[in-house]
């Protein structure tokens, strides 16, 4: 059971490979099952409670419960303390999970680990640490271990780690203090790992990190990301990628140029904008402000016209005003993105935040919530029907014609995502008129007829990429 965001549902993956490696069979219900791994997320507040509900869950299917992941990772033996039902392992166990889970299952008792700064592990210099991640000693680094994957999903789009940690310092995030400093990925295990999702039946791969602006930094090479993308693009049988977790304050005029005009490559920008507000940024100790944002978009656009945007915001924060939500406000209408998520903001243990003078009451925040989600709802469903008349390339996920028996004239209806649109978060494309002989993870050209919120309906003009591997046909139709 995997919850929080992509990167964890790499970790999962990689947990399953080492786990079937060692002579375990996967199974998808936890009835029956000898044991249950519950892969947590500590991201925020309500991700938290999401966690330990799951875990407490797990054990009514008299499994044994394991929780590994980032929350298990940040509390250690706080959590073990807590939730008595379920071993907790960090990530210093991943690379030896079976022995571990042979320890359980033998009754034999594990000492859970004590939660440390991650960031302490390694070189401070980014350059020396590609040297010290080879080390006997090093600190494991989830999702760096893809040899071992194994997938979980039958879909068309999987999720390939870059890197892992982060080196940024802003002022509401503990995910640095558990996940570490930032490691790149070398390119040549990227491409490998790339052309294994490929022989998997992928076709779009979603490139993810906690940064993937700073890609490559500690390799020496802060252009590594643009030199990477025309390669991975070009991996037979891979027919999209898109980065995600973009860093506004680290994004190149030439990485723009990249993403926007690269074959094969998303034109989509998933920005970590948080607020706008210039004055409320600092604070958060993050960079840029509406004017700058405005223009990132703006010339991401004139590169690329139909391109998508996405961001999250964090309404709430210490000594956040009334100036500064309507400077919020202003950003969102003038930059009219197609997808925003929007949180409240709450206090998460060591970070600097936590000490910040300008508390609000949480019926403001939730207050503020509200508002900005209620125009980011009208906002976003108006971008939508901007984009009526327009053409898209929808990546076909599913047909409706089989699933729900939606037909076209002998033609088949199909849900998918055009380009703009994450394949989780950034609503859905449908696509009637599709012919007979299509398959998921198929790339068609359409045009926009109608939207439904975020959502939008389209006809097909034309298919543009080959019919996927044989084994991904068979599970998508």
């Amino acid at each position: 059971m995997t919850l929080g965001c992509a990167r964890n549902e790499v970790d999962s993956e990689e947990l399953a490979g080492r786990l079937a490696a060692d002579g375990y069979r996967l199974v998808e219900d936890a009835e029956g099952a000898d044991a249950v791994l519950v892969n947590t997320c500590g991201f925020i507040e309500s991700a938290k409670k999401d966690s330990v509900d799951a875990i407490l869950a797990a054990t009514d299917s008299g499994a044994e419960v394991v929780a590994v992941g980032c929350m298990a990772e940040r509390y250690g033996s706080e959590l073990a303390g807590a939730l008595p039902e379920a071993t907790v392992l960090g990530f210093d166990d991943y690379s030896a999970i079976g022995d571990r889970l042979d320890d359980v299952l033998a009754g034999r008792p594990l000492v859970p680990h004590t939660p440390r700064d991650r960031r302490t592990l390694l070189p401070i210099s980014p350059v020396e640490r590609t040297a010290a991640v080879v080390r006997d000693d090093a600190p494991a680094i989830p999702g760096h271990g893809w040899l071992q994957r194994k997938r979980l999903a039958s879909g068309p789009s999987a999720a390939l780690k870059l890197a892992s940690g982060c080196d940024r310092r802003c002022a509401f995030c503990a995910i640095p203090a558990f996940r570490g400093a930032f490691v790149s990925r070398p390119p040549a295990e990227v491409l490998e790992e790339a052309r294994w999702l490929a022989g998997q039946g992928v076709t779009e791969l979603v490139l993810v990190s906690e940064n993937n602006t700073s890609y490559g930094k500690d390799l020496g090479d802060l252009r590594a990301l643009e030199k990477l993308l025309p390669q991975v693009a070009a991996v037979e049988g891979i027919a999209r990628i898109r980065v995600a977790y973009l860093q506004p304050a680290e994004l190149r005029p030439g990485l723009v140029e990249v993403i926007a005009g690269t074959d094969g490559v998303a034109p989509y920008f998933d920005l970590s904008f948080q607020h706008s507000s210039p004055t409320l940024l600092r604070r958060m100790r993050r960079f840029g402000g509406t004017e700058d944002f405005l223009r990132l978009i703006e010339r991401a656009r004139e590169l690329a016209p139909t391109a998508g945007f996405r961001t999250n915001v964090i309404l709430g924060f210490p000594g956040e005003t009334e100036d500064d939500v309507a400077e919020l406000e202003r950003f969102l209408v003038e930059g009219r993105l197609d997808a925003v998520g929007v949180f409240g903001y709450s206090d998460e243990e060591g970070t600097e935040a936590v000490g910040l003078p300008g508390k609000l009451d949480q019926h403001e925040i939730d207050a503020r919530v509200r508002r900005i989600t209620d125009l980011v709802e009208e906002l976003t469903a108006q971008r939508a029907e901007d984009r009526i008349g327009e053409r898209v390339e929808v990546l076909l996920t599913e047909d409706l014609s089989v699933t729900e028996g939606h037909a076209d004239g002998g033609r088949g209806v199909w849900l998918g995502h055009a380009a703009h649109q994450d394949p989780d978060a950034d609503g859905t494309t449908t696509v009637a008129g599709v012919p007979a002989d299509a398959v998921a993870g198929q790339i068609v050209l359409a045009e926009v007829v109608d939207t439904e919120g975020i959502d939008l309906v389209a006809d097909l003009v034309a298919a543009l990429v080959p019919a996927a591997a044989p084994a991904l046909a068979e599970a998508g139709r």
